[in-house]
This record gives C-alpha cells, sequence and structure tokens, in this order.
C-alpha cells in the first residue's frame, strides 16, 4: 500500500519514518507515471515493513515539488533517515529501481 504524501505531512511521514522511504512524485496528467504507479504498488507490496512506499501529486503539493527542485516527473526519490539517498527521473523497469533499493536497506 502507498501513503498520499503532501505539503503538510511531509515531514512526519518522510523525514521522521525510521524505514527506507520511496516516493513516487506524479501528475495525473503524466503519461509515464502512470508506467511508474503500478511497480511502486509491486514494491510497497512486496518490501512491507522495511519500506514505506509514498505517494505526492505535484499539482496539488507545489510546495514540497518545490523545495526538493522537482523538475520532471515521474521523480521517485529514496530518503534514509530523513535524507535524500537517491533518485530516479524518468520512467524505468521495476528492477531498476529494485537495484537502488536493495543497496539502501
Amino acid at each position: 500500500m502507498t501513503v498520499e504524501v503532501n505539503d503538510s505531512n511531509f515531514e512526519e511521514v518522510v523525514l521522521k519514518s525510521e524505514k527506507l522511504v520511496i516516493i513516487d512524485f506524479w501528475a495525473e496528467w503524466c503519461g509515464p507515471c502512470r508506467m511508474v504507479d503500478p511497480i511502486i504498488k509491486e514494491i510497497s507490496e512486496e518490501y512491507a515493513g522495511r519500506v514505506l512506499a509514498a505517494k505526492v501529486d505535484v499539482d496539488s503539493n507545489p510546495g514540497i515539488s518545490s523545495k526538493l527542485g522537482i523538475r520532471n516527473i515521474p521523480t521517485v526519490m529514496f530518503f534514509k533517515d530523513g535524507k535524500m539517498v537517491d533518485k530516479q527521473v524518468g520512467a524505468v523497469p521495476k528492477s531498476y529501481f529494485i537495484s537502488k533499493l536493495e543497496p539502501l536497506l
């Protein structure tokens, strides 16, 4: 299951999380975002208990998107211990996300 993150709960959900957080920055009108969405959902199920999967709608949450410098979507960021440790811009296969995720666990 993915968690909806917004401007008001980003700090609490992401920065204070004890788990590795993978955040998908997306928008409804974005075609490549629709390709990444099921991958993030699969990762959230396969890594349940170890990884928190979150989604941020960039159109509804311009504050956090701007603060993190999101210029292109989809952008997937990996946060560990309150810090961004990796990111991927653009749609890529699930195996690519796993290759970034595994070393961070």
